[in-house]
C-alpha cells in the first residue's frame, strides 16, 4: 500500500474553493428561483487570457428538480472553483440570464474574496458593453441579489 502524502496548502485552498463553489450554486438557485436560467462565468487568468464557461439549467419546485447537462455543469463548476480560489484568476464575473417574456432578465456578480458580490445594473451593463465580441441579446438588466453565504449570519449578508 502506498504511503499517504501530506496535503499541501494549495490542495486545502482548492478543496475549500470547491465547497464554496457548491455553496454558490445552491445560493444562486435559491436567489434565481424557478425557471430556465443561463449562467455564464468569464474569468481573466493571471496570464491575461480569458476563459469562460456556460451552464443552462431549469429549476422547478413541485417536486424540487434541477436539470442540466452534466459535462457543462462540471466545466462551469471547475471554472467557478478556480475563480473563487483566485490564485490563477485575476478577476471574474458571473452573469445569470433568466428566460422570461417578453424579454429575458439578467443580473451579475463579481468574484471577490472567495465569494460572489452583487453587481449594480449599471456595472453589469458596462461590463457587457465592453465585450464587443459577445452579442448582447435583448434583456432587462437588474441589480443582482446578495447571495447568502452559509458561514455568515443573516445580518452579515444583509450589510454586504
Amino acid at each position: 500500500m502506498p504511503e499517504p502524502t501530506p496535503t499541501g496548502a494549495g490542495d486545502i485552498a482548492t478543496a475549500s474553493a470547491v465547497g464554496r463553489a457548491v455553496d454558490v450554486l445552491a445560493a444562486l438557485l435559491l436567489a434565481l428561483d424557478e425557471g430556465s436560467h443561463h449562467l455564464t462565468i468569464v474569468a481573466e487568468r493571471q496570464s491575461g487570457t480569458t476563459v469562460s464557461a456556460e451552464l443552462s439549467l431549469s429549476v422547478g419546485a413541485a417536486p424540487l428538480r434541477v436539470t442540466h447537462d452534466a459535462e457543462a455543469y462540471l466545466r462551469f463548476l471547475a471554472l467557478l472553483t478556480f475563480a473563487l480560489e483566485y490564485s490563477t484568476v485575476r478577476r471574474a464575473v458571473l452573469v445569470a440570464t433568466t428566460a422570461e417574456e417578453p424579454a429575458a432578465r439578467a443580473c451579475g456578480w463579481t468574484v471577490r474574496a472567495g465569494w460572489l458580490h452583487p453587481m449594480e445594473a449599471r456595472d453589469l451593463h458596462n461590463t457587457t458593453l465592453s465585450r464587443p465580441d459577445v452579442p448582447a441579446p435583448l434583456r432587462v438588466v437588474y441589480p443582482a441579489p446578495a447571495l447568502n453565504h452559509p458561514t455568515e449570519s443573516a445580518e452579515e449578508n444583509v450589510h454586504e
